[in-house]
């Protein structure tokens, strides 16, 4: 059986940097290093005074140390480390796009007075289950063991046990529809025909390369450890022709054995001419 902190390095990056990261904000809290209403969605303080780290710090805070908390951990630990194992699996910059994309969904949402919630880390979280959901239907899910399902049907039973235990339904209802309209645009549109219009960003393949962990295999920008070694030949350059004769020209010269000496010069005064041809001059 492996040890925690086995289980921890085994974990998928997203899933673990998330779930930690959740975790450490609502430890924060307990340990009273910061109040809640800092890091709550709240749009007039957002536009009035700047205060934009409420636009990602809400997603970070799942509640106080309760039941809730704890089972919202688990979904993060078991549903969304399975996406990134199966459907997600070497595509980590798409995980997080997915990621990004539910929470910009829930942001625009929670601009309506009625969809409104200081908090959308439970509805980023539901988002996970419904697309879990989607992408495992045939799945058997025992719930506390009394009731077996298919996991189609697993969004729709937490729903109603929130309903049973009293918890608010609206963050559940907005991930789902977040959960939904990202499933619709990546899969059953183009499934249907539709062109694929939600690619993952650019800038985002770059943070995932930089971040150094996490693999994606369709990555514009992921290095090819064998680029600069695919083609192995010969090197050539300007005047290669001349260059490689006049060193084949010296190579044989060394090789082949030295000519025999030139013959003397004709001495003075022998009738030997020193140079015969024909001899031309001007105007000939």
């Amino acid at each position: 059986m492996s040890t925690p902190l086995q289980y921890y390095h085994s974990l998928p990056p997203v899933s673990k940097v998330y779930g930690v990261s959740c975790l450490m904000t609502t430890a924060a809290y307990y340990l009273q290093l910061y109040d809640s209403d800092n890091i709550a969605l709240i749009y007039s303080l957002v536009i009035k005074k700047f205060q934009v780290w409420r636009l990602i710090t809400n997603f970070f805070f799942l509640g106080p140390f309760s039941f809730p908390f704890a089972f919202r951990l688990i979904i993060i630990a078991k549903y969304g480390v399975s996406l990134e194992r199966g459907p997600f699996d070497k595509r980590t910059a798409d995980y997080v796009w997915m990621l990004i994309f539910g929470a910009l969904s829930l942001l625009m949402m929670a601009a309506i007075p009625y969809c409104w919630t200081p908090f959308m880390g439970s509805s980023l979280v539901f988002m996970i289950v419904y697309i879990w959901g989607r992408e495992f239907p045939n799945a058997r899910i025992n719930i506390y063991g009394v009731v077996s399902l298919k996991g189609f049907y697993l969004p729709w039973a937490m729903l109603a046990l929130d309903l049973i235990f009293g918890d608010p339904l609206m963050p559940d209802i907005l991930g789902m529809v977040a959960g939904h309209l990202y499933y619709f645009l990546t899969v059953l549109h183009p499934l249907a025909g539709g062109k694929f219009n939600l690619k993952t960003p650019f800038w985002i393949h770059k943070l995932v390369a930089y971040w150094g962990e996490g693999t994606q295999f369709n990555s514009p920008v992921q290095r090819d450890p064998s680029a600069g070694t695919a083609f192995r030949g010969r090197s050539y350059r300007l005047n290669s022709s001349q260059t490689n004769t006049r060193e084949r020209t010296q190579t044989r010269r060394r090789s082949s054995p030295s000519p025999p000496p030139p013959p003397p010069p004709p001495q003075q005064g022998s009738n030997q001419p020193s140079f015969s041809g024909r001899s031309y001059r001007l105007d000939s």
